[in-house]
């Protein structure tokens, strides 16, 4: 009878046994050791990051301050001023004028200073400016807006896109009609 038991509940079981088995999910295969991992993107692919730092927006005279940090290997040499060209939202060049200093824009005492030579250590910081009004008095095109910019340590050096954002939202270069920017040389970051 013992026996009998034991029989009929396996031949009842076996069913059950054999859908587990079936359900029971797979080893994912392996890669084989030839195999590399996928390449994934430099995070630092220019050796330099931007980040918008400060802005004002007072009476139509707009200032953005743009902090540089160096997130490559090597120490960087800055000299004079970065080279920048503003883009439209689909970052295409816009028609604007590009000067050092305050560009005649207004008198702002620190753009005009004279540049100095900044060393920037790997992990250390850089600080520049940039300088613009937002006057549209030319009905006849539409006002000049920059959401992104082109940017380089100096002029002929490796650019890289940059989109200004601050406090987590997107800051626009809006030029109206005066097409004009000026840049503030790079001076020594502040601790």
């Amino acid at each position: 009878m013992f026996c009998g038991t034991i029989g009929r509940v396996s031949r009842l079981l076996l069913p059950l046994l054999v859908l587990v088995t079936a359900c029971t999910p797979q080893p994912l295969p392996q890669p084989s050791p030839t195999q590399s991992p996928s390449p994934t993107a430099d995070p630092c692919p220019t050796g330099v990051e931007y980040a918008v730092t400060g802005g004002d927006a007072a009476m139509g005279l707009r200032v953005m301050t743009l902090t540089l940090t160096n997130c490559g290997t090597e120490t960087l040499e800055l000299h004079g001023y970065p080279s920048v060209t503003v883009l439209d939202a689909d970052r295409a060049p816009l028609t604007v004028a590009v000067g050092p200093g305050s560009f005649g824009i207004s008198a702002v005492d620190s753009f005009d200073v004279t540049p100095q030579p900044v060393t920037v250590v790997p992990g250390g910081s850089a600080v520049t400016g940039l300088l613009w009004r937002n006057t549209y008095d030319d009905i006849t095109m539409p006002p000049v807006v920059g959401e992104h910019l082109e940017l380089a340590v100096a002029t002929g050096a490796p650019s890289q896109v940059f989109t200004p954002v601050m406090r987590g939202n997107p800051v626009t270069i809006d030029l109206g009609s005066t097409g004009k920017l000026g840049v503030k040389p790079w001076t020594a970051a502040q601790r």
